[in-house]
């Protein structure tokens, strides 16, 4: 009987010890090999574009240029390639912005390797595995309204613990103005002051501190 070829993995990751991990994992199972891997963004563009893997496994927390813009710039090289994003972040906004930028699918970390095998393999089918809790976050975002990237940089602002004067001369508007954004952005965010701002804001992955 004809064997299929293995299914070829590239692995995106800052930490030696994850992409050692990926590699003994993956070597494990009989359908698959690690190609390629790749501690930042232009590494991985660069090996993406040798190997032309199957799978991209892709972090987020990459130093300089991050894992969305990753996704996004391989997808430019190759519009159907499959990339799956791999990461500690697990709010709703980071859900959204990779699936965005084009990824197929979003797993934690801790997720149970068991898992992650069974995403990839179903990914290589063509389908679009997503973890229940995954999903749940996105379902969660639909009744949120999404801040403006205006609204994202005074965010940064606030929790680099300017108030409203300095916001406005730090973005070169008025002091009105940036009164009207913090209030829009305590409504958006539902919370009541500026610490609860910061709070909520990094832990759905709107800035990350």
């Amino acid at each position: 009987m004809e064997h299929s070829p293995p299914i070829r993995v590239m692995c995106v990751d800052d930490h030696r010890v994850m992409l050692d991990g990926l590699a003994l994992l993956i070597g494990r199972q009989p359908d698959m090999e690690v190609v390629a891997s790749a501690t930042n963004v232009e590494q991985a563009l660069a090996e993406y574009e040798r190997v032309r893997p199957d799978i991209t496994l892709m972090d987020l927390q990459l130093p300089g240029t991050s894992g969305v813009e990753g996704i996004r710039q391989i997808r430019l090289v190759a519009p159907d390639a499959r990339i799956v994003v791999l990461t500690m972040y697990q709010g709703d906004e980071d859900i959204y912005r990779s699936l965005e930028a084009g990824a197929v699918t979003y797993v934690l970390k801790d997720a149970l390797s068991d898992e992650l095998v069974t995403v990839m393999r179903q990914v290589h089918e063509g389908n679009r595995p997503m973890p229940p809790a995954v999903e749940a976050q996105l379902e969660n975002r639909r009744h949120h309204q999404p801040l403006t990237p205006r609204e994202v940089q005074v965010v940064r602002l606030i929790a680099e613990g300017l108030r409203n004067k300095e916001i406005a001369v730090a973005l070169g508007i008025s002091e009105q103005t940036a009164k009207v954004h913090v209030k829009n952005i305590l409504s958006k965010l539902r919370v009541n002051d500026r610490s609860a701002v910061v709070a909520v804001a990094a832990r759905r992955g709107i800035f990350h501190l």
